[in-house]
């Protein structure tokens, strides 16, 4: 059996989207937002379709059923304690943003989001937003980026006090920013997930309810009810990435972490050469081929370094002119603003290995070890 799936467009309003989120939820047609070719139907299990974000070639449309979506509402709710009104701050095509409209929907208090308005993000937007929220317990999530603007801010400072709790996510949060946050008053809860687990299913390195996470072979593995069915039309990645054992579904991140004695999780980074700088997941393998193709840039090695701001930022390597502004233009004409290096690095010869490829390690030493741009 199949059921209809209606589109609306990355820039809707929030309470449009928030309406139409309970329509799916309550049986009425599935809901898409975002641009790009999507069926007219999907299986009736199937509430929410997302497209993943990235800066290759290959988004994915992740068909997540309505059991899904609303055991990761529950299990957030559980994880908080307090029920609350949701500030609505990251985009209403992203997993984190659907998450916030989902946990206005199935919270008992009813009352509305409240949407952060403006086509960018910016404090005062945050401060007046907030500002508008009614009940007493009050939670947003934001990514890194955001939290830093915000505590760099004494009005935004004093927008955060104002919450109960905030969810950051979508990458890795710099120790400095969480000692920050906490020295200014503000409480948070570290989340870790994906889409394809609808959103954050870890908070502050606990599985949430119903949760289940494993480690194979260095690489962080999640299970339990959140589990997206898979992606619409690609049976062959769907099997990849969500394999069977023993009657149990998993589905594998490609983060390498580890479990502590305690059960808690630790991520260390990617299993690949993907990176999430802002959110967004960036291959340094799809940057390395585009600056590769510039003039004087044919043995060109990009190499991720840590962000404060974006969690994790590329870096270029080379023997060639030292073009910043040149290679950044050619990289976000390519594969968009998220993947343009942040610096470029010249040197007189790159370290090989024995064999004489890149020595990757040496030149990853090397870039973090150069004062970059933030």
């Amino acid at each position: 059996m199949t059921r209809p799936l209606r589109t609306l467009p990355p820039t809707a309003e929030a309470l449009e989207v928030h309406a139409a989120l309970r329509d799916a939820l309550a049986g009425g047609p599935a809901l898409h937002v975002g641009e790009g070719a999507v069926p007219d139907e999907v299986e009736k299990k199937v509430a929410l379709v997302v497209r993943t974000s990235g800066s290759t070639a290959d988004p994915k449309l992740v068909a997540l059923s309505t059991e899904a979506v609303l055991s990761g509402a529950a299990g957030s709710e559980a994880a908080l304690g307090v029920p609350g009104q949701w500030l609505l701050a990251l985009p209403v095509a992203s997993i984190a943003g659907l998450n916030v409209l989902t946990r206005a929907v199935t919270s008992p208090l009813g009352l509305p989001p409240v949407a952060v308005e403006g086509e960018r993000f910016t404090v005062d937007a945050f401060a007046e937003a907030s500002a508008r929220l009614d009940a007493p317990d009050r939670y947003t999530s934001l990514v890194p980026a955001q939290l830093a603007r915000l505590l760099a801010d004494d009005r935004g400072v004093e927008a955060l006090r104002r919450f109960r709790r905030i969810l950051v996510g979508g990458q890795a949060t710099p120790g400095s920013l969480v000692a920050d946050a906490g020295a200014k008053g503000v409480a948070l809860t570290l989340t870790y997930g994906a889409t394809e687990t609808c959103g954050g299913c870890v908070y502050d390195g606990l599985p949430l309810a119903g949760t289940r996470v494993r480690i194979v072979d260095g690489e962080v593995q999640l299970g339990g009810p959140t589990l997206a069915e898979g992606y619409l039309g690609r049976p062959d990645a769907t099997e990849q990435a969500f394999p069977h054992e023993t009657g149990e579904r998993w589905y594998r991140t490609r983060d390498a972490g580890f479990l502590d004695d305690d059960g808690r999780l630790t991520v260390t980074g990617r299993v690949d050469d993907v990176i999430v700088s802002g959110g967004v997941n960036v291959s340094l393998a799809a940057i390395e081929r585009v600056v590769r193709g510039l003039p004087g840039h044919a043995d060109s090695v990009v190499v991720a370094v840590p962000s404060d701001r974006w969690g994790q930022s590329p870096v270029v390597v080379t023997t060639g002119p030292s073009d910043l502004a040149g290679i950044r233009s050619a990289v976000g004409d390519a594969l968009g603003a998220a993947a343009r290096p942040v610096d470029v690095i010249t040197v007189d010869a790159l370290p090989q290995t024995p064999t004489g490829k890149p020595d990757r390690r040496s030149i990853a030493a090397l870039a973090q070890n150069k004062e970059t741009p933030a």
